[in-house]
């Protein structure tokens, strides 16, 4: 087998300067096309022309009796009840679900361990790097060192998901716990084998190699759980790295990924966020001058961690490990898309290939061709939002997309500061600028169609019903885009040059995303407005423009007041309907790096008040203000603005 594959450059990018022109089915074909994976896959053919109706796909959960949870503390009578047990009652009820009810403790968490029981795992438990063969996983114990850990913060939410009592965050063992020093009662840890393309290439097994999988918890609403400790020690998959995580990255992954839970943006999340006592040492920028930095362990929680390369690397190996991408499939249905194991044959479910021999597939009689159009239609719309919010991921590797259109794997992550639609946040990304953020939608097409393909070869999904996923993933990119910007500039409905126009502007005048936006819901539908006070609104954002791009922002402006004398919505609800959509924070890299340099040194508080804040992204949070000011100069140094994947 072929150690690597070459890819050409992109073609066709989805780029900002024409960012809504119609998406060519055979464009985007083409661009699959540049794929290569062990075994090559069978040829897609013409991709079709014609489709009836897009399959509207929603997640489930799991059939399982809830756990019973523990009755609330109280005095044995109302006469006899003490200052003590009053108040004990009182916070008990406080502490639980909606309905007064009490979360459980660590020890009560209902664990279930369906990946474990239904997919072959490894035989060997030892650490040694090593192809693991004919496996989705081996069976291994977090085994980072860890010297007086401590708790540097938690998700108050994502307890709640789990049904776990917030006053857990408060035990004194709860950092060896989530350091992986002290097992967790119910646990049966275990790290995944996957394979996958980086930066185009194939890369062969890659899998956790420092992520540690504690199993899967349900909760009472039968919504099914992964926990799993990222930095906790080697794994089989570990190749020559240490299997070790620093607080630096650790910071960023945590934040992150409760920041965009709170944009409303599909993501894993972060329970919480340990130190470890111990160093690390890293080399950030790849120049030969590692050095020492903190290390610590971030316990992710997403309802299930699978990827594209989980998929992958089992139809790479041949025809012997093809059952196993089946399996596979069957497990993700079963557990994570019940509302495809007992579908009825319904010509809503059916589309033609637009061949000259009208060929019509029915997706109800392939359950499989109906989860890849799923996966395809989350993927497209988790890209459609991120481009909305002006997230750049850095590092989209068919291994970092999840099969739940989840973001997963935040490494060197960005937003948008000035708009800029070749930004990568990414230093290893820089030559060629592949994952840069206006190359996102394309990329996500790219992957879909390794994935298509993994299913193709083992004979899940033909020809046709890969090019229909293909297909839906542009169909509901360009339907969810479209949408998101015409909310975002409170539009009655999509104008394409309006809004092509300008993103043009914005990126001629390095325009901050978040802001502009943000500020855009104070302009008027008032067409009485005298010409020189029209760009007033905007005034904080507009900065440092000439006579001849003011010329050029006033006849934007006077077009698209024009649009908004056109709704019926009035100044008000329109302002309020956009600032639901527009954020006024989003977590720049140099609020990261604040909150990371006072944790280096001991104070944690910044990075709680960063989450805080980012859980409540779309209000003003009035004393807040300078969390949404433009990044200082300090900022724009490398490791700030730019990171590398190294963590």
């Amino acid at each position: 087998m072929p150690s690597h594959f070459h890819l050409l450059p992109l073609k066709s990018p989805l780029s900002f300067s024409s960012h809504l022109r119609p998406l060519s089915l055979s464009s985007l074909s083409s661009l699959a096309s540049q794929s290569r994976r062990p075994p090559p896959p069978p040829p897609l053919g013409p991709p079709p022309r014609r489709l009836s109706v897009a399959c509207d796909a929603r997640p489930g959960g799991v059939s399982m009796e809830p756990p019973s949870p523990d009755p609330p503390a109280s005095a044995s009578s109302a006469a006899g009840a003490t200052v003590e047990s009053v108040t004990r009652d009182l916070r008990d009820q406080s502490l639980g679900d909606k309905d007064g009810k009490r979360g459980l403790r660590l020890e009560d968490l209902n664990w279930d361990h369906s990946f474990v029981r239904a997919l072959p795992g490894d035989p060997r438990t030892d650490t040694f790097p090593r192809e693991v063969l004919h496996a989705c996983y081996t069976k291994v114990s977090p085994s980072a060192e860890v010297e007086n850990p401590q708790l540097v913060a938690w998700s108050d939410l994502v307890a709640e998901a789990l049904d776990l009592d917030p006053e857990e965050f408060q035990r004194p063992d709860f950092p060896l716990l989530f350091s992986g020093a002290a097992p967790l009662v119910g646990a049966l840890p275990f790290a995944q084998c996957y394979g996958g393309h980086q930066f185009g290439t194939w890369a062969g097994q890659l899998g956790d190699g420092r992520a540690i999988t504690l199993g899967e918890i349900v909760n009472s609403r039968s919504e099914r759980w992964e926990l799993q400790l990222k930095g906790a020690g080697k794994t089989p998959y570990s190749r020559f790295a240490d299997g070790l995580a620093v607080l630096r990255s650790s910071i960023r992954e945590f934040l992150c990924s409760e920041a965009m839970h709170s944009l409303g943006i599909p993501t894993t999340r972060a329970l919480c966020l340990v130190t470890t006592g111990k160093l690390v040492a890293r080399d950030m920028f790849y120049d030969g001058n590692p050095k020492d930095e903190p290390g610590a362990i971030v316990c992710r929680v997403a309802p299930s961690f699978l990827r594209f390369g989980s998929y992958q690397i089992h139809a790479s190996r041949g025809k012997e490990d093809l059952g196993i991408v089946r399996a596979l499939a069957d497990y993700a249905i079963r557990h994570h898309f019940p509302h495809l194991e007992n579908m009825s044959r319904s010509e809503s479910l059916s589309f033609s290939t637009g061949n000259d021999d009208q060929t019509v597939v029915d997706l109800t009689s392939n359950k499989y061709a109906a989860w890849a159009v799923d996966i395809a239609e989350r993927t497209a719309s988790l890209v459609a939002r991120w481009q909305g919010v002006g997230f750049t991921h850095g590092v989209l590797n068919t291994d970092n997309m999840s099969i739940l259109g989840l973001t997963i794997d935040y490494g060197p992550f960005g937003f948008l500061d000035a708009f800029d639609p070749s930004y990568t946040p990414n230093t290893t990304d820089l030559p060629g600028r592949r994952y840069c953020f206006a190359n996102q939608p394309d990329i996500g097409l790219w992957n879909i169609a390794q994935f298509v393909s993994t299913l193709s070869s083992a004979e899940l999904i033909n020809d046709k019903e890969a090019n229909y996923a293909m297909e839906r993933y542009g169909t509901k990119f360009m339907d969810e885009y479209q949408g998101i910007m015409t909310r975002k500039l409170g539009l009655p409905k999509y104008n394409k040059q309006l809004i092509s126009k300008l993103l043009s502007n914005m990126a001629v005048d390095k325009v901050d995303y978040t802001n502009f936006f943000r500020a855009l819901s104070n302009i008027k539908a008032d067409l009485s407005i005298p010409e020189d006070e029209l760009l007033v609104p905007l005034k904080a954002v507009l900065l440092d423009i000439g006579k001849e791009r003011k010329e050029a922002w006033i006849s934007w402006m006077k077009i698209y007041i024009q649009e908004l004398v056109n709704s019926e919505a009035s100044d008000e609800e329109r302002k309020a309907a956009m600032n639901s959509v527009n954020p006024k924070y989003v977590l720049r890299n140099y609020l990261c790096q604040s909150a990371i340099d006072a944790a280096e040194q001991g104070d944690f508080g910044e990075v709680r008040r960063v989450l805080k804040l980012m859980q409540r992204p779309y209000d003003d949070q009035p004393g807040m203000e300078k969390y949404a000011r433009l990044p200082p100069a300090w900022a724009y140094r490398p490791g700030v603005c730019m990171l590398s994947c190294s963590s």
